[in-house]
C-alpha cells in the first residue's frame, strides 16, 4: 500500500494481495490505530499480571475464588436480554477462515459457525488478511469457491457467524503503529468488526465474537471497553456487540461469574474449551511436582476436575441467564474405515449426550458429517425449546474440586510417542500453512498440540513421570523417540506429496521446546516467529 494512504504512525510490513486493500482501508486502519493507543498498555499490564500470577502458582499458591469479588458471585444479576439469533445454538461447528471451508460450515446445518482466526488457523499474513475477504464476502452472502468438481456457494439459510480474533498474547507482527506492533486480537477484532457489522446488523444478526484465552475478569473489562470503544466510533448502540467467551484456562474457571458481570451488557455466555484447559492445568501445575496427569486420551470429560469445571460453567451461565456451551469432540468420521467410523460417530453421540443432559444448551462439533449426530442428542432433550436455561444443575463447586487433577496414570510409551507424534505432525502442518489437521482419526489444533508437547515437558521433570513398565521419562528417552516419530510422521506425508521439510523443522522445535529449561508458556509464540 501507498505509504501517503496509511494513517499517520501506522506501517504495514508485508506484501499486499489482490484485494487486500478492501481490508487494509485507511479507515480501517486508522480504527485499529486508535484502539491500538487506547488500550495497548493495558494489555501489557495483564499480560505481565499473567507472569506474576504464574510465578505465585509456581511458588506454591493454590488458585481459588476471589474475596473482592465475593458479592459479584453471591448477587442476583442478570446479563441483558440476546437477539434472537442467538437464542437457539444447539450445535455449532468451528473452523478456520479458509474459504470453502466457511462456506461448508456455513451450510452445514448447525445453528452456528465460529469462524477462526485463532487455533485452527496458521496466523501468517495471507491467512489473516485473506480470512477477513473471506468473512466480508460471507456476511455478504456472495463467497463462493470452485474446485475442478464442484462450485460451492452458500445456501439459502446458514448458520449464524461468530468470529473468533486471536488471544491477547499473540501479535500481529506485519502491522506497527508508533513502531509497535499490534495486538492479534485487535487486529482481528477491528478489520472484522469495521467492515461488517452494520452490514450484520441490516441482515438480522449482529457483530457476534468468541473471546479466548482469557484468564480472569480483568481480561474481559478490557474487551468490554474495546467493545463501548468500538461502537462508539460506529455510532452503534452499546451492547450492539455479543461476545462468549471461552472457559480454557483454570484461572478464568474461578471467575466465570465475573467474567459474565464484566461483559454482562455485551455477553453471549460461555464456552466449555475442553482442549485448552487440559493444556492450562498442565502449564499452571507444570512445575509443581506433586502434580502428574495421565497419556491425553484418558484424561476425558468424566476426569472429577473437568466434571466440576463442566456443571460449574452451565450453574454459572443458567444462573444468569447466559447460554452454557458445550466443547468440542476431537472425533471426526473416519470414511475409510466403516467400523472405525461407527465407533467415532458413537463417541460423538456419547459426547453430545452428556453434555444435553448436563444442562448445556448446545455444543460444538468439527465437521459437517457430525451436526445431524449432535442435534439430535440435543432435540432428545431439548426438544422443540431453543435451549436450556432454566436447567440449574443442583450443588455448589469448590475449589478443590475444580483443581483434583486426575487421573495421574496410566503413562504408556504408546502415548508418550503419541503425543510426540502429533505435535511433530501438527507443528509441521501449521508451518505449511494448516491450523487444523486430521490425525490418527482425531482433528487436531494448536489447543491439542499444546497438550501433547506440555506433557512431555511435565512428564521429564515431574518424579511421577514414569511409565507402566518402570521406566522414567526424561530427555534420553524423548531424544530415542522422536527421530522414530518423525520418521512415522514422514510416511504420511510422503503419501500426499507435501514436502518434508517443515516437518524436519518441526522435530526441531518439538526438542527444543519439550526438553527446554523453562515452560514455553504457548507454543504458537514461537512458532509465528519460525513462520516464514
Amino acid at each position: 500500500m501507498n505509504s501517503d494512504r496509511l494513517p499517520q504512525g501506522v506501517r504495514i510490513e508485508a506484501p499486499l494481495e489482490p484485494r487486500f486493500e478492501e481490508i487494509l482501508t485507511p479507515e480501517a486502519l486508522a480504527f485499529l490505530a486508535g484502539l491500538h493507543r487506547r488500550f495497548e498498555p493495558r494489555r501489557r499490564e495483564l499480560l505481565a499480571r499473567r507472569v506474576a500470577r504464574q510465578g505465585r502458582i509456581d511458588a506454591g499458591e493454590r488458585p481459588d475464588f476471589l474475596p473482592a469479588t465475593q458479592a459479584i458471585r453471591e448477587g442476583e444479576w442478570r446479563i441483558a436480554t440476546l437477539p434472537p439469533a442467538l437464542e437457539r445454538r444447539r450445535v455449532e461447528i468451528t473452523g478456520p477462515v479458509e474459504r470453502k471451508m466457511m462456506i461448508n460450515a456455513l451450510n452445514s446445518g448447525a445453528d452456528a459457525y465460529m469462524a477462526d482466526f485463532e487455533d485452527s488457523n496458521t496466523p501468517s499474513w495471507h491467512n489473516q488478511v485473506q480470512g477477513q475477504v473471506n468473512l466480508k464476502d460471507a456476511v455478504r452472502g456472495t463467497i463462493t469457491f470452485e474446485s475442478a468438481a464442484k462450485l460451492y456457494r452458500l445456501n439459502d439459510t446458514v448458520a449464524t457467524l461468530l468470529i473468533r480474533p486471536r488471544g491477547w498474547h499473540l501479535d500481529e507482527r506485519h502491522v506497527t503503529v508508533d513502531g509497535e506492533c499490534v495486538s492479534g486480537s485487535l487486529f482481528d477484532f477491528a478489520l472484522a468488526f469495521l467492515h461488517n457489522a452494520r452490514e450484520q446488523l441490516a441482515r438480522g444478526a449482529g457483530p457476534y465474537f468468541y473471546l479466548p484465552k482469557l484468564e480472569g475478569h480483568l481480561e474481559a473489562r478490557l474487551w468490554n471497553e474495546v467493545f463501548l470503544a468500538a461502537e462508539e466510533a460506529l455510532g452503534l448502540p452499546a451492547g450492539t456487540i455479543k461476545a462468549t467467551v471461552l472457559i480454557e484456562t483454570v484461572l478464568a474457571a474461578f471467575e466465570m461469574h465475573e467474567i459474565l458481570y464484566e461483559l454482562r451488557e455485551h455477553s453471549a455466555g460461555l464456552n466449555a474449551g475442553r482442549w485448552d484447559y487440559i493444556f492450562s492445568a498442565i502449564k499452571k501445575f507444570s512445575t509443581r511436582g506433586e502434580f502428574c496427569l495421565a497419556e491425553r486420551g484418558q484424561v476425558t470429560m468424566e476426569a472429577p476436575f473437568m466434571r466440576a469445571y463442566a456443571l460449574e460453567l452451565v450453574r454459572t451461565c443458567h444462573r444468569r441467564g447466559a447460554p452454557a456451551i458445550g466443547g468440542m469432540s476431537a472425533l471426526i468420521p473416519i470414511k475409510s474405515d466403516p467400523a472405525a467410523n461407527e465407533r467415532a460417530l458413537a463417541g460423538v453421540r456419547h459426547d453430545k449426550a452428556r453434555d444435553a443432559r448436563d444442562g448445556f444448551d448446545g455444543g460444538w462439533v468439527a465437521h459437517p458429517g457430525l451436526v445431524p449426530i449432535a442435534l439430535e442428542e440435543f432435540v432428545k432433550v431439548l426438544g422443540t425449546r431453543a435451549h436450556q436455561r432454566e436447567c440449574v444443575p443442583r450443588g455448589e463447586c469448590a475449589a478443590a474440586d475444580l483443581l483434583d487433577f486426575r487421573p495421574e496414570r496410566p503413562i504408556t510409551e504408546a502415548g508418550l510417542r503419541n503425543d510426540i507424534n502429533v505435535a511433530i505432525h501438527y507443528i509441521g502442518s501449521w508451518l505449511s500453512g494448516l491450523g487444523c489437521v486430521p490425525i490418527h482419526n482425531l482433528m487436531e489444533d494448536a489447543a491439542t498440540a499444546e497438550i501433547a508437547r506440555s506433557q512431555v515437558w511435565q512428564w521429564v521433570r515431574s518424579p511421577k513421570g514414569v511409565l507402566e513398565d518402570g521406566r522414567k521419562i526424561d530427555a534420553a528417552l524423548v531424544r530415542t523417540l522422536i527421530p522414530e516419530e518423525l520418521q512415522r510422521v514422514e510416511s504420511v506425508i510422503e503419501g500426499t506429496g507435501a514436502p518434508l521439510g517443515p516437518y524436519a523443522k518441526a522435530a526441531r522445535i518439538f526438542e527444543n521446546i519439550s526438553l527446554a529449561g523453562t515452560f514455553t508458556e504457548f507454543l504458537t509464540l514461537p512458532l509465528y516467529e519460525a513462520l516464514e
